[in-house]
């Protein structure tokens, strides 16, 4: 009894240092957006990440032998790795068109994606729960934008460019999720997040200008920062909270990411930081996101029963 009010305690913590850490994410790449493009900060995060896992696995004596993955498992590994490094470099394209808020609301997309796949790919069972939660969110998506509705239909420009990147943002992490699954077959979780990093490194770097962090102000420089830590710790943390707890508890906590992103937001402006622009949601639009985090929580949590 003990060991599992423990594991529960470990894997709430766990869960929560994730949702709190991706919550903050989209603030801090939009300052860094200011200073440098999308295709470098996702190398430099990469980079980073690459260095400190492989120094972690090393210590660790764990590193992979590629040697093990087989035929499939290169070609899940080419597929991962190309979805993965379009969600990056996605996500950073729509969020030089949208907000932070807008951002993390239209992200949820992707866990609901990866169980739909699931059903198709894998044959999973996708229990009315989670149907329910799927429409309950399409319709938080609808309050969340009630006002910015028209700005949707430019789907070229502005708003209606981001949201459209960013659904591709969500669909591209679907694809990786699922090819991860097959992957953990091969490698631990850890092993495979290291090798993507060292290929999706290599892979960014004719696209990127690393020297470009020269340019960065103080406080840029400082987010960038922030952000790179930010992919191994929350990465790290949600890795134990999955030790610890089922993956529909640990998703259904991390649901509540674009909650911690509008509270840091209003924070930010009630103080008169001026990092980022004020966004100016209504009450609509705070109903519709509770009720996008609803939607993703019964979907998550339906996958459990």
């Amino acid at each position: 009894m003990n060991s599992d009010r423990r594991n529960w305690r470990l894997g709430l913590t766990m869960a929560l240092t994730t949702a709190v850490l991706w919550g903050m994410l989209p603030i801090a790449l939009k300052v860094v957006l200011d200073g440098m493009d999308a295709w470098t900060i996702s190398w430099w995060r990469l980079a980073v990440s690459m260095l400190g896992l492989g120094a972690f696995l090393a210590w660790r004596g764990q590193l992979p032998r590629l040697g093990d993955a087989g035929r499939a498992g290169w070609m899940l590994l080419g597929i991962a790795l190309v979805t993965l490094v379009a969600n990056y470099v996605l996500y950073l394209l729509a969020l030089d068109h949208t907000t932070p808020s807008v951002a993390q609301v239209v992200i949820q997309l992707a866990p609901l994606l990866l169980l739909l796949g699931g059903v198709f790919v894998f044959r999973e069972r996708f229990a009315a729960r989670q149907w329910l939660g799927f429409i309950v969110l399409g319709a938080g998506l609808l309050l969340f934008f009630n006002r910015r509705l028209p700005e949707l239909a430019r789907p070229t420009e502005g708003l209606g460019l981001g949201v459209i990147l960013m659904v591709a943002a969500a669909i591209s992490w679907a694809v990786y999720g699922l090819a991860q699954k097959q992957l953990l077959l091969h490698f631990t979780a850890r092993q495979v997040l290291w090798i993507l990093y060292v290929g999706a490194s290599v892979a960014l770097l004719p696209t990127a200008t690393p020297a470009a962090i020269f340019d960065l102000d103080g406080l840029q420089l400082a987010m960038l920062a922030f952000c790179c830590a930010n992919t191994l710790i929350a990465y790290g943390a949600f890795g134990e909270a999955l030790h610890y707890w089922d993956v529909s508890r640990v998703s259904a906590v991390l649901s509540m990411a674009p909650l911690v992103t509008i509270g840091c937001m209003w924070l930010i402006e009630r103080a008169g930081f001026g990092l980022v622009a004020p966004e100016g949601l209504n009450a609509l639009s705070i109903v519709g996101a509770l009720a996008v985090v609803a939607g993703s929580m019964t979907s998550a949590l339906a996958a459990r029963s």
